[in-house]
């Protein structure tokens, strides 16, 4: 009796916890495979495309350094405030032509100003949904610049994780807002 009893209160909690989004790893949502692909017990943050919101699954091999695997898991930029990853998203913007709608100073141009405090799209303001708008592109005209999305025929073509996050850095030095609020 006591091991019916037993077996029904951990089904009963093994129930609760999957419907709270909180599970054991059984089944395959977006966060617990890239948990399983990257061989880490942290759970990836959910991304979104900016389009419409539905989930935008990235291979968690893709953040593959150390400043990429925090922001996986956080949501967070550690590359804003430092120079040196600002210099360098600097020349990638300019290497991915961002500056010919965004302008030199990602002040905006044919596109938008990426300064803030007003954004074209709200969720620019954080790290998280600029690295989103900038991975998967927009409705608005922008392209993805994510790698194997930028040319969807070359999986090596376009951003890596990392240099997505040294130009967002870089252009937080433009704005009056880090990004990692």
């Amino acid at each position: 009796m006591q091991k019916i009893q037993l077996t029904f209160i951990a089904a009963l909690l093994a129930l609760g916890l999957t419907a709270c989004g909180k599970n054991n790893g059984t089944d395959s949502t977006a966060g617990d495979s890239a948990k399983a692909q990257s061989g880490s017990d942290a759970k990836m943050v959910e991304f979104v495309t900016t389009q419409d919101g539905k989930p935008l699954e990235i291979n968690a091999a893709q953040f593959d350094t150390p400043a990429a695997k925090e922001f996986m898991t956080t949501g967070k930029n550690p590359y804003v405030g430092n120079e040196e990853a600002s210099q360098k998203g600097k020349k990638l913007f300019q290497l991915y032509s961002c500056t010919q709608c965004h302008g030199g100073d990602a002040q905006g141009q044919t596109g938008p100003s990426l300064h803030g405090p007003d954004y074209k799209y709200a969720k620019d303001a954080t790290n998280k949904g600029m690295f989103e708008t900038i991975w998967h592109g927009t409705n608005g005209g922008m392209g993805a610049k994510g790698k194997g999305l930028m040319d969807p025929t070359d999986p090596n073509n376009g951003l890596s994780v990392d240099e997505a996050l040294k130009i967002i850095a870089w252009i937080r030095t433009h704005g009056t807002t880090t990004g990692n609020e």
